[in-house]
């Protein structure tokens, strides 16, 4: 999976949200960890361990 590109496109406002199950979350982490703009990424926890993520949007 290309993590970084839905990370582009999330912050892009191209991808709206993007579910993160529990078995992926390990590897989504370590990239939106070394991805630049993750102060423009936003993780919402949900029952059952999926994460949604979001974009705010803010030009930098």
């Amino acid at each position: 999976m290309d993590y970084q590109k839905i990370l582009d496109q999330l912050v892009s406002g191209e991808l709206k949200e993007y579910r993160v199950e529990p078995k992926d979350a390990f590897d989504f982490q370590r990239v939106l960890r070394d991805y630049g703009k993750r102060q423009n990424i936003t993780g919402r926890a949900e029952r059952g361990g999926s994460i949604v993520y979001t974009g705010s949007n803010s030009d930098d």
